[in-house]
């Protein structure tokens, strides 16, 4: 099984000052994996923040994702190296191709591979895929090696429970991250999660995400306030119950918020 923390912070959509503060304070109250990519242009200001944090590198797990455009066997190695530059660190701790990316005219085949080869450099101590349905993680897993994809970090909320998929990763032993886990939000306005954080005494944020947290899946939330930071880490403590579970296992909808024409694979 792979060595995923089960909890980190998301920087998608942050630029600038805002993924500094970020970043700085969810290593301050107490996160210690920091999750970014090449396409959201903010590599070295999470390199910054986690430079000026202080905290041991050892203690930190960084996970960055290769973009599209570096998917070549001749760019995905030099690409990643530009990201360590950015990160101002020696190796990531997880490397992810961003998105399958059919049409992209380079074979899954040939980016697995290059992804290996990173690792095998040093460059980064786990690889994983994200976005990827079970026929393309069947392919992925092919390419590189049984035991070798730590995580399919996926979208998937209350509302996007994506079963078929999820289930087919536990079976491969493969970790499920996360992502969007609160669909852009629009679960915090959920009256039956309302009702859970009320019985409970937590935040519809914290309901939605110890529900990911106990079926086993690793969470990313983002948040640019350090209270909503602090907050979302205490879903760690929050134990649901099986009708909790059950009543949250009724709002599937469907509910996808991500599905870029070219990048997204036909979803299970």
């Amino acid at each position: 099984m792979s060595n995923i923390p089960s909890f980190g912070v998301g920087t998608f959509r942050l630029k600038g000052q805002a993924v500094l503060d970020s970043v700085r304070n969810a290593l301050d109250v107490g996160y210690r994996a920091v999750d970014t990519a090449q396409i959201y242009g903010n590599e070295a200001e999470v390199g910054q923040a986690v430079a000026a944090s202080g905290v041991p590198r050892s203690d930190l797990f960084v996970t960055t994702k290769i973009w599209t455009e570096n998917y070549a066997r001749s760019k995905l190695v030099p690409s990643l190296q530009e990201s360590l530059k950015k990160l101002r660190t020696d190796y990531v701790d997880l490397t992810l191709i961003h998105w399958p990316a059919p049409g992209n005219g380079v074979e899954l085949s040939e980016y697995m591979e290059a992804l290996a080869e990173a690792k095998a450099q040093g460059l980064t101590r786990q690889i994983g895929i994200s976005n990827f349905n079970i026929e393309l993680t069947k392919q992925a897993m092919a390419a590189v090696g049984q035991g070798e994809i730590a995580t399919n970090q996926i979208e998937l909320s209350p509302y996007l429970q994506s079963r078929k998929l999820t289930a087919f990763l536990k079976e491969q032993g493969i970790t499920v991250t996360s992502y969007m886990t609160l669909a852009y939000g629009k679960v915090l306005q959920d009256p039956v999660l309302a009702q859970i954080a009320e019985k409970h005494q937590s935040t519809v944020a914290q309901v939605a995400l110890a529900w990911a947290l106990q079926l086993g899946y690793a969470v990313i939330p983002s948040s640019t306030k350090r209270e909503n930071l602090a907050s979302n880490l205490l879903a760690r403590g929050l134990k649901l119950d099986t009708d909790d579970m059950a009543r949250i296992a009724g709002l599937e909808r469907n509910g996808r918020e991500v599905s870029p024409d070219g990048l997204a694979p036909l979803w299970d």
